[in-house]
Parts: C-alpha cells; sequence; structure tokens
C-alpha cells in the first residue's frame, strides 16, 4: 500500500504531507510542512507491504538513530520519527536541489576544484559520522545531494552500521554485502571486520568517478564488479585525465589502497590533504586568479579551442565517446600541445576563480557548482558572441550566486531559468544588488536580450572591455537600465565595443519558489547577444 493511500491532513499532530517528491523499492518521500516551526521538511514513510517485515523496520529505525544524534552541516539532519496508522515515518531535512548522480550523469565529470570540495565536505561528513560511532557503508554519488547554493550533504544512513554493534546484530548474514556494488571497499566484499576506512575508500571510488567520468570497476553482475578491486588496481587517474595535478591523483589513489592501513585513517586527514590539493589544481596551466564572482575556462578540443564557463571538459554523456578510452593518443596529444600553444595570447587575459573554503567555518565546506556551458568558440575576428557566462556577487560571501545553473541562461530553452537565492527584501538585504556576467569572444557592439521571468524587476547594464572591475564599482556609467512590473523580454543596445556585459539585478519580486520568509527571488529565462 502507497503512502498515498494515508488519510487526508495531518500525520504526527503537526506535519502536512504535500506532494510526493520520490520514491524507491522501500520508501517513497514527501515533501511536507512542519506547522509547529513553519518549515518545509522531507518526510520518509515506509512502503506498507515493507513495513510487514521487522527487519525492514529495524532499519528504518536505525537509520533515524544514526542520524538523530548527528548534528553537521554537511548531513542530512533528522527531526523526528514516528509510526502513524501502521506507517513508519522519519522526519528529515528538506534539501533543495538534486544527487551527486543527477549531476554526473549530466555532466559526465567534473572540474578537479569543485571535485575536491565536495570530497573535503563529504570526508567532513564522514569523520563526524565515525566519531559518533557509525559506518555509512552506502557512500555514493545518488547519496550526496548538492543544495543550488553549491552545499554538498551525506544522505541516507539506511544502512549504516554502529562500530561497536555486537555480532549478529547487523540485520543481515554473513552471505549479504550490503551497499552498492560500484562503491564497496575490499573489505565489505571479504565480509572483513568494518571501520571508518571503509567509507573513505568508496569516496575514493566516488572522486574518481567525478574525475574521470567512470568509476574503475564495472564488469557484467554486481558481484563480478564487487569482486574486480580485489582482483586489480584501478587504471592510473593521472593517464585517464592527464592535466590533474600529481597530488591530487595520489590522494585518490591512497583513498583506493586495497589495505585500509595504507589509505587515509580518518576523514579529518582525507578534508585537509583535499583542501591542500586546491593550491595546485592545474586544468588550466596558465590561468590568471580572476576578480571575484568570475570563473572562465580555455578547453582544448580536437580541432580548435574553445572559451567554456569553467574550468571541465564536459564530453558529452551519450553516445560512443561514453565508452572510448581517456587515454590520450600521441596525435591527440600533439594537438593538444598546439591548442596550448595557439592559446598562448588568449590565456594572458583568462580568469578563473579559485574555489573557495569558508573559513570562518572549517567544518562546513561550501563550493559554488559548475555552470553548464556556453557552446561559443573564441574568435579572433568577426562578430562577437557569448563566450562564458557567469554568476556574479561580490557582495556575497562566496563570490557567485547559484553558479550550477548559470548555464541554463545560455542552454535555448525559453522555459527553463537561472535563479538568484530567495531573500527577505526586495533588494537583496545588505548584498543590494545580484548581477550576471557575460562574457564574450571579443569586443563587439549589438543587441543584449535578457528574458526576465518574473516581476517586477530593475536591471542595469554595464560594459568593460579588457579585465572586468571585481566589483560593482570601477564598471562606470550603466549602458541601459529599466524596470518593469512583470517578466518580460528587454533588449538593451550595445553601441561601443566590450567585451564584458554585466546585467545587475536591483530589485527583485516574489517568487512561488520561495518560503514565506524570504519571498523575494530573481529569476531570468535567457540572456542572448546579437552582434551589430
Amino acid at each position: 500500500m502507497s503512502a498515498v493511500e494515508l488519510e487526508p491532513g495531518f500525520i504526527g499532530d503537526r506535519y502536512r504531507l504535500e506532494r510526493l517528491i520520490a520514491r524507491g523499492g522501500m520508501a517513497e518521500v514527501w515533501l511536507g510542512h512542519d506547522t509547529f516551526l513553519d518549515r518545509q521538511v522531507a518526510i520518509k514513510v515506509l512502503k506498507r507491504h515493507i513495513a510487514r517485515d521487522e527487519t525492514a523496520i529495524e532499519r528504518f529505525r536505525r537509520e533515524a538513530l544514526a542520524c538523530a544524534g548527528l548534528n553537521h552541516p554537511n548531513i542530512v539532519a533528522v527531526y523526528d520519527s514516528f509510526a502513524h496508522a501502521g506507517n513508519q515515518v522519519v522526519v528529515m531535512q528538506y534539501v533543495q536541489g538534486r544527487s551527486l548522480r543527477d549531476l554526473l550523469d549530466k555532466k559526465k565529470r567534473l572540474t578537479p576544484s569543485l571535485t575536491i570540495m565536495m570530497g573535503a565536505a563529504i570526508a567532513a561528513a564522514l569523520d563526524a559520522t565515525h566519531k559518533h560511532g557509525y559506518i555509512h557503508r552506502d557512500v555514493k554519488p545518488g547519496n550526496i545531494l548538492v543544495r543550488p547554493d553549491g552545499h554538498f550533504l551525506l544522505a541516507d544512513f539506511g544502512i549504516a552500521k554502529a562500530m561497536n554493534a555486537a555480532e549478529g546484530s547487523d540485520l543481515t548474514n554473513d552471505n549479504i554485502m550490503m551497499g552498492t556494488a560500484k562503491y564497496l571497499s575490499p573489505e565489505i566484499v571479504r565480509g572483513k571486520p568494518l571501520d571508518g576506512r571503509a567509507d573513505l575508500y568508496s569516496l575514493g571510488l566516488v572522486l574518481y568517478e567525478c574525475l574521470s567520468g567512470k568509476v574503475p570497476f564495472v564488469s557484467d553482475n554486481d558481484a563480478d564488479t564487487a569482486l574486480a578491486r580485489l582482483q586489480r588496481e584501478p587504471t592510473d587517474l593521472g593517464h585517464l585525465r592527464p592535466t590533474l595535478s600529481p597530488r591530487l591523483v595520489r590522494i585518490v589513489h591512497k583513498l583506493l589502497a586495497r589495505n585500509p592501513d595504507h589509505r587515509f585513517q580518518t576523514g579529518e586527514e582525507t578534508r585537509v590533504a583535499l583542501l591542500a590539493a586546491l593550491n595546485d589544481v592545474r586544468d588550466n596551466d596558465n590561468a590568471l586568479t580572476p576578480p571575484r564572482g568570475q570563473r572562465v575556462e580555455l578547453e582544448r578540443t580536437s580541432t580548435a579551442p574553445s572559451v567554456r564557463a569553467t574550468k571541465t571538459d564536459r564530453s558529452p554523456v551519450r553516445g560512443s565517446r561514453r565508452r572510448s578510452g581517456a587515454v590520450a593518443s600521441l596525435g591527440g596529444i600533439m594537438r593538444t600541445t598546439t591548442a596550448r600553444l595557439l592559446l598562448a595570447t588568449v590565456v594572458l587575459t583568462a580568469l578563473v576563480i579559485v574555489a573557495v573554503v569558508r573559513t570562518n567555518d572549517p567544518e562546513n565546506v561550501v563550493i559554488p557548482d559548475e555552470s553548464l556551458p556556453a557552446a561559443a568558440a573564441p574568435a579572433v575576428s568577426g562578430p562577437a558572441t557569448i563566450a562564458s557566462i557567469n554568476s556574479f556577487d561580490p557582495n556575497g560571501d562566496d563570490g557567485v550566486e547559484n553558479e550550477e545553473i548559470i548555464g541554463l541562461l545560455v542552454d535555448k530553452n525559453p522555459q527553463s531559468a537561472w535563479a538568484t537565492s530567495c531573500y527577505a527584501d526586495k533588494f537583496f538585504g545588505s548584498k543590494e544588488r545580484v548581477g550576471v556576467l557575460v562574457t564574450l569572444t571579443g569586443a563587439g557592439t549589438g543587441l543584449l536580450r535578457v528574458n526576465f521571468a518574473n516581476g517586477p524587476w530593475g536591471a542595469e547594464i554595464y560594459g568593460a572591455n579588457g579585465t572586468p572591475p571585481s566589483g560593482f564599482e570601477g564598471w562606470g556609467a550603466p549602458i541601459g537600465k529599466d524596470y518593469r512590473t512583470r517578466g518580460e523580454i528587454v533588449k538593451f543596445s550595445v553601441t561601443s565595443p566590450v567585451t564584458h556585459l554585466l546585467i545587475v539585478m536591483t530589485e527583485i519580486g516574489k517568487s512561488s519558489a520561495c518560503s514565506t520568509n524570504n519571498p523575494f527571488q530573481g529569476r531570468i529565462n535567457e540572456v542572448a547577444f546579437v552582434p551589430a
């Protein structure tokens, strides 16, 4: 029986089911409302046919117990657990966003800096979990969530195990391997005693996949996949992606050591090592440090280099490229070398943002996600087009604003939208404004077309030739401004040649995607530049 058959109204005397947001084999997850604290929550309801199984009920209960004592910014919080009308219920923090699995399915692999920050966040979460006396046992991309602000959280403690659990208390038998085959540690496969280092091995596999676009061990079935890690070492990550820094490659392979004694011993050790590797991330060896809020990538392809919005390779996921080997051929290496030489003069003006760690809270690892690319090649002559697009938030604490969805502005889909965070007032509070930076392939004039999705809104347009100012100051007088009471497509004329355009939102309207406490949000469907 589905959770949808619950009686309408409240459950647990305070929670109201609103809509189904996820369904799995054992449970359904609903978006709910906590009427006592006036907040959105995720309500996980064990399916009734599963709830007849005492073992399943006990696992469900243990998930709540494992999380209840954990209070960490990178772990999905559990608020409540109870039974209602024959349904087992766990009330959790509602995370608006998507899973790392969704991100990898769409983008295949991530930038080194984003991968490092994700890994550092989850390592911090695992360190807290292990100190609390539990092993997660199911660290995988599907259980890592990323909010729109780029904050990573570890979720789903459904098969977590207490490190000091008594023999036979695992709710499994000796012939069952708990976890997902592609992300199991060797000691789980062998049925050996476990500690937190098993989770760190799984995190190593996740990092490997984020950087290479694939897991190192895959076979025809789960059993062969699980056993593969006992029979061979993973392919050298440095061969699969030669631009990675040697230090980052060593960290990942250390996590993937078969012998737990040869791995990092704690999540904190892992976190520190990963953050130290930020110093020599080298996807773009010649990149300069940019003003806050901008990231631009120079990507090399087999034909001509192209400018993209971040420092990552975004090969298509589908088709034969998924199956092709990642080791560069001699011809590919020669083409790459040639492309680098051609880019020598361009690189001097390329700007790349350095990933930000919030130093006031070293455990709260937050990193803005990478944007989707603008499919444009740099032009040394001819009309200027959009080369990249980035959020611009120098008055914020990390320089960016929902960067992981900024690519929706140039995806040629008028129904998709980039959105700011939600604010308590229409003027962005103390920040006063948020921007979108458009980088052109060269100096040009033309029309900047902006499709504002909601209103009322106010916007100002600025232009710069050369290196753009790092803050809102220094851009000079606006080249255009407008105010509308509703969402509309507006065209701004650019009559003097510029290489950068800044769309500054000065006022925003209310959005149904926001809460009553923070109801204001700016939304833009699309940005385009039509050269003169």
